[in-house]
């Protein structure tokens, strides 16, 4: 507990549930579309699988989501208030959820795409600022620990709305947008008036200070850094694992890889919520994310070695959950580090570029390597990424 918190600042446990909870709404809003359901919308339109639509969609969505997710963090800022902008946004962009599943062009698809992307932002930018709001240090790590059930609440949906005893096709994109609405609105209604006044106003012992504003500006940009780097590789891996497996064994089936995936965004929740409850208890919050950025160079090490199926699954197990855990770890620990609460919303967003910019460099990365020396050559350099986020972390005060 930091020396201006009170036990009084402390939220209860089922505030930090349901905030992870709509974090999880938040992936469930966006992870079903972009893997699953896009692509199939794609190919309808279409008449076939094109690629090369599909990257469209995805490159203007991810540069409308990166501008609006600062814009609107701004914003949130400036009016004093997040909540109005999270409804506001999980209104609009729901709206437009159902609209992307009767687009009956590509054109008309990328707009709407783009234009969901802009909604979507307005409610994931002040949700996550609204917990720098309420969440005090001494929690951050507990809350990190529950924010792993979001990744695999958006995977299990994914899977729900295209289970065709579940939902129908023509309802899959409404579908999603009640279950958003199913996770996020609990929080929206329970959660007034849980802000905390101390963490909601400038350090002014930090402003007056140049030596610990050096350190503070030198502690937000290795967080920042330190996730990039980390999220580069697990991007890469998101999105060709199956190619990779399908290297070593050529009729490696799509099921069996979607199952590995799974499992590792399950075991991956309850060993965040033992590390990030160790991180507050300790008051350690860095430790744990430098020794997961090494267990997943290690991982990627191992993937880069592999000649066989189960080495390369071990490999791929191990980078798989250590990354789980230290992107759940690092978003709330982002929080601690930030120096201006009255700009928290947009430095969040900014924060949000580690998540997006990667999706955009990472395919380049991927096709001036894997051609010309294998995937081999990837990991490689994927794991020497995830090395340096290890020592860029290492070097942070515990304290900053």
């Amino acid at each position: 507990m930091s020396h201006h918190e009170t036990a009084a600042d402390r939220q209860p446990g089922w505030f930090l549930i349901l905030f992870a909870l709509a974090v999880g709404g938040g992936a469930i809003a966006y992870v079903p579309l972009l893997t699953v359901l896009l692509p199939l919308k794609i190919t309808t339109l279409m008449g076939g699988e094109d690629v090369a639509s599909l990257a469209r969609a995805t490159f203007y969505g991810a540069i409308i989501a990166s501008l609006a997710n600062i814009a609107f963090g701004m914003v949130s800022d400036r009016s004093g208030s997040r909540r109005i902008w999270i409804v506001l946004g999980l209104i609009s962009s729901s709206i437009l959820l159902v609209l992307i599943g009767r687009a009956a062009s590509l054109f008309e698809l990328i707009a709407l795409i783009m234009a969901w992307q802009l909604c979507l932002n307005m409610m994931l930018g002040p949700l996550l600022a609204w917990a720098g709001d309420c969440v005090p240090d001494s929690q951050k790590g507990t809350l990190g620990g529950l924010l792993a059930v979001a990744p695999a609440l958006g995977a299990v949906a994914g899977s729900l709305v295209t289970f065709e005893s579940f939902v129908a096709e023509g309802y899959r994109m409404t579908a999603v947008a009640v279950l958003v609405a199913v996770f996020i609105l609990p929080l929206i209604v329970f959660g007034a008036g849980r802000e905390r006044t101390a963490l909601m106003h400038p350090n002014y012992d930090k402003r007056g200070d140049s030596d610990l504003d050096r350190r503070s500006r030198a502690a937000v940009i290795r967080m920042w850094l330190s996730r990039f780097l980390v999220q580069i590789s697990e991007a890469g891996l998101f999105a060709f694992l199956l190619f990779w497996l399908r290297s070593i064994v050529p009729d490696f089936h799509e099921n069996t890889s979607a199952n590995i995936f799974s499992i590792v965004l399950i075991v991956s929740i309850p060993l965040s919520l033992i590390m990030g409850r160790w991180s507050d208890v300790h008051a350690r919050p860095i430790a744990p994310l430098v020794a997961c950025a090494l267990f997943s160079g290690i991982g990627l090490g191992i993937m880069a070695l592999a000649a066989d199926l189960p080495l390369a699954i071990t490999g791929y197990v191990v980078f798989g959950i250590a990354a789980s855990i230290f992107l759940s770890l690092h978003t709330s620990q982002y929080l601690r580090v930030l120096p201006k609460p009255q700009h928290r919303g947009r430095d969040l967003g900014v924060f949000n570029l580690t998540n997006t910019i990667p999706s955009i460099v990472m395919p380049w990365l991927t096709l001036s390597l894997v051609p010309g020396f294998g995937f081999s050559a990837l990991f490689l350099l994927f794991g020497g990424l995830a090395l340096l986020a290890a020592a860029l972390l290492a070097t942070i005060p515990q304290d900053a």
